[in-house]
């Protein structure tokens, strides 16, 4: 593991008007907008597991050693230096409606706790993001009296300039529901779909049909929702290359600004509703890159922008818009087109990142209570970025979200050479650069690494190799012919 001090600890934040991150500076031609290309050979060589690295390093890093004080002390140091970084709250409602009162008096204290930490009296909240979509969707009069929790403890910008997103399950949202968020102050709309062939909905018990959705959505553009985001998930047992695509029919009818392609991360131990055992019903690894495959195709002749990893958007959405100029960030919630912000997780194992750290609640609803009621915060975990888990994050979110990294930028950032310290990393880098993922400009000291077309789609595999945590086993070289 190599060590090293940094006279700058953290990279340089954006300016007032957006100036774009170290290891990104717009180039003179932008091949990363382009609609990425496909390698089912490749993908199939390295199709595994792997994080997406919203979070780095990632949460399984994180220790009980960083607890609710040392929190704080993070918290201290926000604004200084006479800096004022966006402020952001991550909201998590996994209650059931029975003990819906008490989980609510427990995340006023925890916001109540959070304000007088941040003393955010004259700074406002632009970003909120409430995580509502559990299998028992918390009742309009409940999500009320959360919002006037909100309000009474933060001041939210307004409706022009802050961004309020709620998740929705299709199952319990109807027009009456989206009128009475929208009024709650809520301007975007993100909906749990996965798929609507019985079979898939089935082994996952989230029966929902498209008429539902289409009917949540058409209420959303009604009330003046700014932006609509429809979650699909392809991987799911009983799912086959011709269910999944009349789903994305219904889908793409609906033109939603915004859908995210999602892999099912664990399969294997799914049960059914009957508790039959689904294993023998997931779908082979070659059907999940048919499903694939044939997603990007059609997500990209419906005028869908790829802007990485599982999100595509209309040209017109504010994620298109701020990777086109260079402003596109990545957070623990996906991309954003607000990268210089902090967010404060509430509720039952919410994440929260605040300037070099990362941090989750408990994450059950006993050890969370008890934690408040003592008159803590209830922080189980976390951990404080280093200046090599810094530099490597500003890497790895460089590619995630603009798939080049100036060199220069990074070097004159973090105060190092690059070619240097990442000398192990850039020769494991050649395999890609032979199998066209990757340009790396050639010369003694280049000053670009571009990912192709054809590496967009193996983006988690590239950013694994700056991963410290990470052993080479997963790379391009080491990688059998026959994959799965």
């Amino acid at each position: 593991m190599r060590h090293i001090t940094l006279k700058r600890a953290c990279p340089r934040r954006p300016d007032s008007q957006g100036a774009t991150q170290p290891g990104h500076r717009t180039p003179k031609r932008v091949t990363f907008m382009s609609t990425p290309g496909f390698d089912l050979a490749l993908a199939r060589r390295l199709d595994q597991p792997g994080p997406c690295y919203t979070v780095y390093p990632t949460a399984d890093r994180f220790t009980g050693a960083f607890d609710a004080r040392q929190y704080a002390q993070h918290v201290s140091r926000r604004h200084v230096g006479g800096q004022h970084r966006r402020l952001s709250l991550n909201i998590h409602v996994p209650f059931c409606r029975t003990r819906a009162a008490i989980y609510l008096d427990q995340l006023e204290r925890e916001l109540s706790l959070q304000s007088a930490l941040c003393e955010s009296g004259g700074l406002a909240v632009d970003q909120v993001h409430c995580s509502a979509r559990s299998a028992t969707f918390p009742s309009v009069p409940q999500m009320r009296r959360l919002m006037r929790s909100v309000r009474g403890s933060f001041r939210l910008a307004d409706d022009h300039a802050g961004d309020f997103t709620i998740e929705v399950d299709p199952r319990f949202g109807d027009a009456p529901m989206v009128y009475a968020l929208r009024a709650m102050g809520f301007n975007r709309i993100s909906l749990w779909v996965r798929d609507f062939d019985p079979g898939a909905q089935r082994n996952g018990n989230l029966a929902h049909s498209a008429q539902q959705m289409a009917a949540v959505v058409d209420a959303a553009r009604a009330e003046g929702f700014r932006s609509i985001n429809i979650d699909l998930v392809h991987g799911l047992p009983s799912q086959t290359v011709m269910s999944f695509n009349q789903t994305l029919s219904r889908v793409i009818d609906l033109a939603p600004d915004r859908i995210a392609l999602c892999t099912c991360a664990h399969p294997p131990r799914l049960s059914g509703p009957r508790g039959q055992n689904v294993e023998a019903e997931l779908p082979r690894a070659e059907t999940r890159l048919d499903i694939f495959q044939l997603s990007v195709r059609r997500l990209r002749d419906a005028g869908y922008r790829y802007i990485g990893m599982d999100q595509y958007a209309l040209p017109g959405d504010d994620l298109a818009v701020a990777q086109d100029r260079g402003r596109l960030g990545l957070n623990l919630m996906g991309y954003t087109s607000r990268p210089d912000t902090d967010i404060i997780g509430v509720g039952v194992s919410a994440l929260s990142s605040v300037g070099a750290s990362y941090s989750q609640n408990a994450a059950d609803v006993i050890t969370y209570c008890a934690a408040l009621d003592a008159g803590g915060l209830p922080i189980a975990r976390g951990i404080a970025l280093g200046a090599d888990d810094l530099l490597r994050r500003t890497v790895i979110h460089a590619l995630i979200c603009h798939g080049m990294l100036h060199l220069p930028s990074i070097e004159q950032a973090y105060l190092i050479d690059f070619g240097h310290y990442f000398a192990g990393e850039l020769a494991e880098l050649e395999a890609f650069e032979s199998a066209g993922l990757v340009t790396i400009e050639p010369g003694n000291k280049p000053e670009w690494i571009t990912v192709s077309p054809k590496g967009r789609n193996l983006m988690p595999c590239l950013c694994r190799l700056f991963d410290r945590s990470l052993t080479a086993s997963g790379s391009l070289a080491d990688s059998s012919a026959g994959g799965q």
